[in-house]
C-alpha cells in the first residue's frame, strides 16, 4: 500500500492554531497611578545618607530640583509611549527605537541597564524591611554568619524570605499585582503622612533642624555626585510606561498615569524630607549607621512607642509594594528586549498567567545574591545607578533623534517645540550627573568607584548576550546600525487608534 502523504493544509491549520500569548490589556490609568505609589519608598532608601552628607535643608533643595526633573521627563515620555503602545520595557525601548539607526548597541546597553537598576530595587527594598522589622521587633537578636564577601544576618535573612514572597505572588498575574498595589500603596501613605504633617501639630518640628550642609561637605561637586544617586529614586514613577501594553487603552491612560504619579512624587519628595528633617534633624539621622533605623526613632518621637510600632509595620508593607513594582517593571523590562531582539530569546516567554515568569525568577535569584554579597541598601542602589541614569539619557536624546527621523510617525500626544531644547537641557544634566557622580567623583562623595564599574559590568555582559542572539540564536550577521521600521506595525496602528 502506497504511504499515506501528510495534507500541507492540515499542517498549516495546526500552525496557525498555535497562538502567541501575548499581555493581558487588563490596567486602567489609575492602576498605573496605584504602581506608581511605590516611587516614596524608594526615597526611603536614600533620604538618610543624602541628609546625612547634603544637611537637612540641603536634602531637600537636591530632592525637590531632582523629582522636578522626573517630572519634566516624564512629560516627555508620554510622547514616546504613545508612540510605540505595543512595546512593553518603558523608556529603554524607546531609546532603542531611536538608537538603532545610529548604533544598534546602544538599545541592549539602555535597557539591560534599566532591567538591572529596576531589579536592585528588590534587594534594596528588602533590606530595608528586613533592618526595620528587626530594629522593631527583635532588637535583642544578634547572629551573623560570615564568608568572604558574603554575610548573613537577621535584616538579611528577612530580607530573602520577602524576595521569595514577592516573587511567588507577582507571578500569579498582573491583576493580583495591581489589588496588592492598592492595599500596600494606601498602607505606605500613612506613615508617610505621619512624617510629612504630624510633626507640625505636635511640635516636634524644629525650624533649628533645618541645616545645610552641601558648602562644608563638597560644594558643587558633592551636589552633582548626589543628583546623580537621586535620581534612581526621584525619576521612578517613569515605570508607569512599562505597563504600557497592559492598559486598556494605551494611547490615552499611559500618559495619564505618567502625569499623575509625577504631580503626586513632586509633592512627596517637598514634604517627606522637609517633615522627617525637622523632626529629628541632621546629626540625630547622621548618626544612624544604618540609615534606615531613623524613621523608627522619628514614629516613635511623633507617635509613641506603640503606635509608631504600628507605623513602622505599615511603611514594611508599603515598602513591599516598591518590592513588587520592581518585579513588575524589571521582568517586563526584559520580556521587551528579549521581543525585540536584543538579548537572549529564553526571556521572550509569557507563563500561564501571562506574565514574564522567567525575568520574575532571574530577578529573585539575583537579588538574593545581592542582599547576601553587599549587606547594604546604599552600596547596592550604586551599583544599579549607572545603567538606569544612562537609559534616562538616551531615551532623552532619543526624544530629539525621533522627531527628526520620524517626523510622520503617529504621535496621539505631541509636545511643543519648547520641549525640544528641554529634552536636550535634561539629556546633558543626566550626562553630567552620570560623568561627575559616577566616575569623578564616586571615591570622594559617593559610594566607591567600585560600585560604579559594578554597573559596567552589567553593561558588558548585556552586549555580549545581544551579539550572542543576533550571532548564534538569529544566524545573522552583525549589525551596527539598523533603520528599523519606516511606519508603524499594524498592532501599534490599532493601539494608538
Amino acid at each position: 500500500m502506497a504511504p499515506v502523504e501528510p495534507d500541507p493544509s492540515a499542517g498549516a491549520h495546526a500552525t496557525a492554531e498555535v497562538e502567541e500569548r501575548q499581555l493581558l490589556k487588563a490596567m486602567s490609568w489609575w492602576d498605573g497611578f496605584m504602581i506608581a505609589l511605590a516611587n516614596p519608598g524608594f526615597l526611603v532608601a536614600a533620604l538618610g545618607g543624602s541628609i546625612a552628607g547634603l544637611g537637612t535643608t540641603g536634602a531637600l533643595v537636591l530632592w525637590l530640583i531632582s523629582v522636578l526633573l522626573g517630572s519634566f521627563q516624564n512629560n516627555i515620555y508620554a510622547e514616546l509611549a504613545t508612540m510605540f503602545p505595543e512595546k512593553s520595557g518603558g523608556i529603554a525601548v524607546y531609546a532603542h527605537e531611536a538608537w538603532r539607526r545610529y548604533f544598534s548597541p546602544i538599545g541592549p546597553l539602555a535597557t539591560f541597564g534599566y532591567w538591572f537598576a529596576w531589579s536592585t530595587v528588590l534587594s534594596i527594598s528588602g533590606l530595608i524591611c528586613g533592618t526595620l522589622i528587626a530594629a522593631e521587633f527583635f532588637p535583642s537578636v544578634t547572629f551573623e554568619a560570615s564568608g568572604g564577601h558574603f554575610h548573613i544576618d537577621l535584616p538579611v535573612t528577612i530580607a530573602i524570605v520577602m524576595l521569595l514572597l514577592v516573587w511567588m505572588f507577582n507571578a500569579r498575574g498582573i491583576r493580583s499585582t495591581v489589588w496588592f498595589s492598592y492595599i500596600t500603596g494606601v498602607l505606605l501613605m500613612i506613615p508617610l503622612l505621619v512624617l510629612m504633617l504630624v510633626p507640625y501639630l505636635t511640635g516636634d518640628w524644629q525650624s533649628a533642624n533645618m541645616t545645610w550642609e552641601i558648602g562644608n561637605n563638597g560644594g558643587i561637586a558633592l551636589a552633582l555626585t548626589w543628583l546623580y544617586f537621586m535620581g534612581w529614586s526621584a525619576y521612578g514613577f517613569e515605570a508607569c510606561a512599562t505597563v504600557a501594553p497592559e492598559y486598556r487603552d494605551t494611547a490615552t491612560e499611559t500618559p495619564k498615569a505618567l502625569r499623575a504619579s509625577a504631580a503626586f512624587s513632586v509633592v512627596v519628595y517637598a514634604l517627606l524630607p522637609l517633615g522627617l528633617g525637622g523632626t529629628l534633624g541632621t546629626e540625630k539621622v547622621a548618626a544612624d549607621k544604618t540609615a534606615i533605623v531613623f524613621y523608627k526613632d522619628a514614629l516613635d518621637a511623633i507617635a509613641g512607642n506603640v503606635f509608631g510600632g504600628v507605623l513602622v509595620v505599615c511603611m514594611v508593607a508599603g515598602i513591599v509594594l516598591t518590592m513588587s513594582t520592581a518585579t513588575l517593571d524589571g521582568s517586563r523590562a526584559l520580556y521587551g528586549i528579549a521581543k525585540d531582539g536584543m538579548t537572549i530569546k529564553w526571556f521572550a516567554y509569557l507563563n500561564k498567567h501571562r506574565v514574564p515568569g522567567r525575568g520574575m525568577a532571574l530577578d529573585a535569584l539575583m537579588n538574593i545574591f545581592l542582599v547576601v554579597f553587599f549587606g547594604s541598601a546604599i552600596e547596592i542602589l550604586a551599583a544599579g545607578n549607572l545603567g538606569y541614569m544612562a537609559a534616562h539619557f538616551f531615551a532623552l536624546s532619543g526624544f530629539l533623534l525621533l522627531r527628526k527621523d520620524r517626523p510622520a510617525w503617529p504621535r496621539p500626544i505631541k509636545l511643543s517645540a519648547v520641549w525640544m531644547p528641554i529634552a536636550a537641557i535634561l539629556a546633558a544634566a543626566n550626562l553630567v550627573f552620570i560623568v561627575c557622580g559616577g566616575f569623578i567623583f564616586a571615591d570622594t562623595y559617593g559610594y566607591g568607584l567600585s560600585k560604579t564599574l559594578i554597573g559596567a559590568t552589567v553593561l558588558i555582559i548585556a552586549l555580549v548576550l545581544y551579539f550572542y542572539r543576533r550571532t548564534v540564536q538569529d544566524r545573522l550577521p552583525m549589525q551596527w546600525r539598523d533603520p528599523g521600521p519606516a511606519v508603524p506595525s499594524q498592532a501599534a496602528s490599532a493601539e494608538a487608534g
